[in-house]
């Protein structure tokens, strides 16, 4: 357990550094391993503001401070919509559980039957609007926070998927 916390921290630290380090050629190396979600593609960055402004801050804010209470369960049982700064929990899913939960609506990180008053927007948004929304979300964070979140993508997309059965998938 020790060995995989020193190579973790060694990972995020590494990650730290091509956030912020300004070197084009390491930035790249982020930017392409990001995927579609890229905080540092500026088209996108720019498609994703206006994205979020027209579908997101109704429940996120315009300035991503979430709704308030967010943390406390509504009478139905469910939550509130959650801040996407760093005081919230965005940055702690992988870009496909938030593609996902995007997409399809609901919260994936809630137990089976449970209220989620999270839309879908598959039928408003393309696969790529969602990806740019993401994007603009992702831009906004520290680059301590960009850069533990890029290391979460990268572990969770090495998983085999699991069902709610228990049987594993892709």
């Amino acid at each position: 357990m020790r060995r995989f916390a020193g190579r973790a921290a060694g990972v995020i630290g590494f990650a730290i550094g091509i956030v912020g380090c300004g070197d084009p050629a390491a930035e790249e190396s982020l930017r392409a391993a990001s995927g579609p979600a890229d905080p540092m593609d500026a088209r996108a960055v720019a498609a994703g503001e206006a994205i979020h402004l027209a579908h997101c801050a109704s429940c996120h804010g315009t300035r991503f401070q979430g709704q308030p209470n967010w943390q406390e369960a509504l009478p139905d049982g469910g939550y509130p919509a959650p801040p996407h700064d760093g005081s919230g929990h965005t940055w702690r899913h992988s870009d496909r559980q938030l593609f996902e939960a995007t997409k399809s609506g609901g919260d994936f990180s809630a137990a089976p039957g449970s209220v989620s008053h999270m839309p879908g927007f598959a039928n408003v948004l393309s696969d790529a609007e969602i990806w740019a929304a993401l994007a603009f979300v992702k831009s906004r964070w520290p680059a301590e926070l960009r850069a533990r979140q890029w290391l979460l993508t990268r572990i969770r997309s090495q998983r085999p998927r699991v069902d709610q059965e228990g049987h594993a998938g892709h």
